[in-house]
């Protein structure tokens, strides 16, 4: 059943009388997030919590950025409520992605005014492995597919640039391990005039105003022996983010978006 919004008008002439206006609420906005580990949300699997935990990709802590109150400020959200429904997978590139039939799972479920925020090139750039990587233009090919199918459900595609790493630091910045899939993704949302939020650069300036030595401990999965259940030996991983570097980047997306016209 459609929910609707009455206005209620009282006039006073010759009597008073009561007029009643109807008007249709704009419906759910769905926000696919199609992409990999480092905007995957963990908690979908079984025993995150003592198997995985403190894992946790951005997307997987989106929703509480797109409320009712902030998403008023988002003009790509056509709606009064919008839903995060994150897609992302760990080690996919957009190839496998494709291949897996992730996509097609998505592109079936879209709707009108649904949004498709797309992350990949982590696991496209992997040379060394051939099970997932996808050269570059190969990864302009499939970026173009995604926002050419989001378009032709009636959706809104946003192409982001990878995430940054924890890693190639100089002069207090750290550098860009994304290279030409960084640029490759420009060029496809140029090419089609599709939105970009470039995250690549907003997450390294993000990383750089923290600093190194703090987001190496509180932003990435660089965890000492003996501290969380998953991790008994302990971890150092400059790619996947702990809940508070998570948040930080779902954030930076956040921001970014409110300034998408």
């Amino acid at each position: 059943m459609k929910r609707t919004i009455k206005l209620f008008l009282l006039f006073a002439f010759s009597g008073s009388f009561l007029l009643s206006f109807s008007f249709p609420a704009k419906p759910p906005v769905t926000v696919y997030l199609i992409g990999d580990s480092t905007m995957a949300d963990y908690s979908l699997e079984s025993d995150y919590m003592t198997r995985r935990y403190p894992i946790t990709g951005w997307g997987q802590v989106f929703q509480p950025f797109l409320n009712r109150e902030n998403i008023r400020h988002i003009a790509v959200i056509r709606g009064d409520s919008a839903f995060v429904d994150d897609r992302a997978k760990g080690g996919r590139s957009t190839r496998t992605f494709f291949e897996e039939g992730r996509w097609s799972s998505v592109y079936k479920d879209l709707h009108k005014n649904d949004l498709v925020i797309m992350q990949f090139g982590h696991n496209d750039a992997a040379v060394n492995k051939p099970e997932r990587y996808v050269n570059v233009a190969g990864y302009k090919e499939y970026l173009r597919l995604y926002i050419n199918q989001t378009r032709e459900k009636g959706g809104i595609p946003i192409v982001l640039t990878p995430v940054a790493r924890n890693a190639r630091w100089a002069d207090g910045h750290p550098g860009d391990v994304h290279g030409e899939y960084a640029q490759a993704a420009k060029d496809v949302a140029g090419e089609l005039n599709a939105y970009l939020i470039d995250l690549n650069q907003l997450s390294m300036d993000a990383l750089a105003e923290k600093g190194q030595e703090y987001v190496t401990e509180h932003y990435f999965m660089n965890l000492p022996a003996g501290e969380y259940e998953a991790y008994p030996a302990g971890q150092k991983d400059n790619t996947h983010f702990q809940p508070e570097g998570a948040r930080a980047m779902a954030g930076l997306v956040y921001e970014a978006m409110r300034l998408l016209k």
